[in-house]
């Protein structure tokens, strides 16, 4: 038996409903099948139960277990302004690349907590984790993308050790990003941007520790 749950946060706005839902579900569908779980095949009803009463926007939690017991939770959702520029710092914590649990969203976060501490809410808006041969992976809520000025954002490949991101799959299906390896050095060498579906892409200023 497993000890984790699966796990997607989605934003849900009254005059859009669920943001992105049909790639949160197929994430959700595509990771119990790889880990074995069953299919959430009422998922979509629980989180539109969930909302049914709802007027303002809002932050959705869905926890799926290996049982496939689905439970929904949700808070009130308020945006980023758009020029908001997240401080962001590189943490000392290393992911392993060999550790397929990280290409799935769970509630299994030790890692992302213990690099999340390293540095207080002041300084530091989110945490870039690298893997063990330095290259950047992700945030600890967050995928990782790379303005160089070609018009196409870089982000770095699955196999270094990351999440697919929902934010970061829509932007690679639409042709807004391309996957590559990025190093620290990299980030230098254009615009750093953060993200994920919830809040969508967010401007970055690295601080270098």
């Amino acid at each position: 038996m497993t000890d984790f749950s699966l796990i997607e946060t989605l934003r849900w706005q009254p005059d859009e409903g669920f943001i992105r839902l049909h790639l949160h579900l197929a994430r959700l569908s595509r990771s119990a099948r790889r880990l074995g779980f069953p299919q959430p095949i009422d998922a979509a009803a629980k989180l539109d139960e969930a909302v049914a009463e709802a007027v303002a926007p809002l932050r959705v939690r869905m926890t799926f277990d290996q049982q496939g017991r689905i439970a929904v939770t949700s808070a009130p959702f308020v945006p980023l302004a758009p020029e908001a520029v997240w401080t962001v710092r590189i943490a000392r914590t290393r992911l392993d690349s060999s550790d397929k649990l990280l290409r799935v969203k769970t509630t299994r976060r030790a890692i992302y907590e213990s690099a999340r501490a390293e540095y207080t809410a002041p300084e530091a808006d989110e945490v870039i984790l690298l893997n063990e041969r330095g290259e950047v992976c992700e945030g600890t809520i967050t995928s990782i993308f790379l303005d160089n000025g070609s018009g196409i954002l870089r982000t770095p490949p699955i196999s270094c050790g990351l999440l697919a991101g929902v934010l970061r799959t829509e932007l690679i299906c639409g042709r807004k990003a391309r996957v590559g390896r990025l190093t620290p050095a990299d980030l230098d060498d254009g615009g750093l941007y953060v993200g994920n579906s919830l809040r969508g892409l967010i401007r970055a200023n690295l601080i270098r520790s």
